[in-house]
């Protein structure tokens, strides 16, 4: 079992894939770059992000690290878009299913989507929120009247995933990157993951905000949250974030 799961970190199954069968090799089109917005969908304007926060990039380095207590301050709606635009906004789209963001990704493939249990942002309802980056806009989900309980749940019982301004959820779409790199495809599904939540931690400390990465969920509680099928699509991460404590 343990040689099973070192194999995931080392990258022996590049030697197996055979790359000029995969779909990008055999000419299917490439998935799009998000989800699609369902017909009538109400999709929410979110403030440019640019220009508003300004702080030495190696002070937000040193600075950061995992919070798990916030003050019961709103984070505005600005605020929540540059955390956005941080970890998944769109810089350009140069071609048909590719684009280029705020952070890396194996092959420009971007197999992840954005998910947020909202609890206290200025100009939002509580609900759960999905962010079209290719629009930079949010979309409504649902309202459920026990969205901090079900995302604790969500987050094996973990109660501060509850009492953040706002709990981003990461979700995976693994056939965005099995397009191009067929087997070989996990492993950097799980290194951009890593990519995005660092951008998000130290977009935090930019605007005087806290995260904690969190890795450890129930699947079944998170996918059902997200509301996801748990097979085309899982939840991979999650990280609330809110105000910090004044120190």
């Amino acid at each position: 079992m343990k040689d099973q799961g070192r194999y995931f970190l080392k990258d022996r199954v590049r030697r197996s894939v055979d790359f000029s069968r995969t779909d990008q090799y055999l000419g299917v089109d490439p998935p799009p770059i998000q989800k699609p917005v369902p017909e009538g969908a109400l999709a929410i304007d979110l403030p440019s992000p640019h220009g508003m926060w300004d702080i030495p990039l190696a002070e937000a380095i040193s600075r950061r690290e995992s919070r798990r207590s916030w003050s019961p301050a709103s984070l505005s709606l600005s605020e929540l878009s540059f955390l956005l635009w941080a970890t998944q906004g769109v810089r350009r789209v140069p071609e048909q299913g590719h684009a280029l963001r705020t952070v890396p990704s194996a092959g420009c493939r971007h197999a992840l989507e954005t998910y947020l249990s909202v609890f206290r942002v200025t100009g939002l309802d509580k609900g759960l929120y999905r962010y079209l980056p290719a629009s930079h806009q949010l979309l409504l989900l649902k309202k459920p009247e026990d969205l901090e309980t079900s995302t604790v749940r969500a987050a094996l019982g973990q109660r501060f995933a509850g009492r953040s301004a706002v709990t981003f959820i990461w979700t995976a779409v693994p056939y965005r990157m099995e397009w191009r790199y067929g087997d070989a495809a996990y492993k950097v599904i799980a290194l951009d993951a890593g990519h995005v939540c660092q951008n998000l931690y130290l977009a935090c400390e930019a605007i005087g905000a806290g995260t904690c990465a969190i890795a450890a969920y129930d699947q079944e509680k998170a996918d059902s949250l997200a509301g996801v099928d748990g097979e085309e699509e899982f939840v991979i991460y999650m990280a609330p974030v809110g105000k910090a404590v004044t120190r």
